[in-house]
């Protein structure tokens, strides 16, 4: 490769890694301010939206009827952000989120993290998918201590996934102390989220 290429191919990746960043933080300001427009834009134009819909609309359409039951007002907060490329078009990612909501009984507060697919399509990138794994969501004023953390309003308490789309968090309790492994194998650096992941599946996630 020569230096013009690999300098082109190095300011592309820049290029990607600034625009992928910035998806992230327009999802959650269109959100919240419920422009459901800008926020279908954000996805590619054949976005699945449940197992029988595809398209921006059937994903705007959703996100109305969902917004609406749910929540009079809400606030993302984004976090860390992991991104890696699987080739120059397509990436994938980790995105801490904190997030405030209003409801017409409680002030719920939520620790999640989304686990995304990005893709460029005609020089622009855009969410191909969002999995959202959820720690809690709880009233401000009632720490979810234990088990099913998940803790809406007039809801039956449930996990949200948050640990189980990466296995050392099972392993860590299991094993009950240190590894017994004499070498640290650390996660390759391009590939730190597939590393963690370790083939696990996604898991099924339930929307209130």
């Amino acid at each position: 490769m020569s230096d013009a290429v690999s300098l082109e191919a190095r300011l592309d990746r820049l290029e990607s890694l600034e625009q992928i960043r910035q998806l992230p933080a327009r999802y959650g300001l269109a959100l919240d301010m419920r422009d459901l427009d800008a926020l279908a834009g954000l996805f590619v134009d054949d976005v699945r939206v449940g197992r029988e819909r595809t398209g921006r609309r059937a994903l705007r359409d959703w996100l109305d009827e969902t917004l609406r039951v749910q929540f009079t007002g809400t606030s993302h907060h984004i976090g860390n952000h992991i991104i890696e490329f699987a080739d120059a078009d397509h990436a994938r990612g980790v995105v801490y989120s904190k997030n405030e909501h209003e409801t017409p009984t409680d002030w719920v507060i939520m620790q999640m993290m989304y686990v995304d697919d990005y893709e460029r399509r005609s020089g622009r990138w855009f969410f191909r998918r969002r999995l959202p794994l959820y720690w809690y969501a709880t009233d401000l004023n009632k720490p979810p201590l234990g088990k099913n953390k998940m803790r809406w309003p007039g809801v039956a308490h449930y996990e949200g996934g948050y640990h189980s789309l990466f296995p050392s968090w099972q392993e860590f309790w299991d094993r009950g102390g240190p590894p017994d492994a004499d070498v640290v194998e650390s996660a390759p650096f391009e590939e730190f989220i597939q590393r963690m992941r370790r083939g696990s599946d996604a898991p099924k996630i339930k929307v209130r």
